[in-house]
């Protein structure tokens, strides 16, 4: 049996602590998605236009270049990612590829964004939750750095 989305996203640790109307909302704007293994979900350097809440599997977050590809992150389960689609303009920082048959609930950045500016509350604590991905983004690409370089980082 699968579960709404509402379900679904109601269960998912991005949006713990919104209001059932505020999780019903996001809800009525998404769609689910599967990919399988090692299909490409995000392209590094491509227009970023949506949001990704992950329901079960793994993505790989990479840098990437014709050369090499780097995993700086594996998410999982509870974990979201295309941030960046909540920027006007933005093309996407990292590759997303998936580890294993995965699916996701998507939302498009431009109604997240309509959503945001609709709903400032829905909207600021969107922006403080995807903040702290964003944060530790760039803590998990800093310490995979450090770990090429022979250097110990802090846990």
């Amino acid at each position: 049996m699968t579960l709404s989305n509402e379900s679904a996203l109601r269960e998912h640790r991005f949006v713990h602590g919104l209001t059932v109307d505020q999780i019903a909302t996001l809800a009525a704007h998404s769609s689910r998605v599967s990919f399988a293994e090692n299909e490409v979900v995000l392209t590094h350097g491509q227009r970023s236009s949506d949001f990704y809440f992950l329901l079960s599997g793994s993505v790989a977050i990479e840098l990437y270049s014709q050369r090499f590809a780097l995993c700086v992150q594996a998410l999982g389960s509870g974990e979201v990612f295309g941030w960046s689609s909540l920027l006007d303009d933005q093309d996407t920082v990292f590759r997303a590829r998936a580890r294993e048959s995965t699916v996701a609930l998507r939302i498009s950045g431009e109604s997240l964004k309509m959503l945001c500016r609709t709903d400032p509350g829905l909207g600021c604590e969107l922006l403080r939750r995807t903040l702290q991905v964003v944060a530790g983004r760039v803590r998990a690409t800093e310490m995979r750095f450090a770990e090429m370089c022979g250097v110990r980082m802090p846990s």
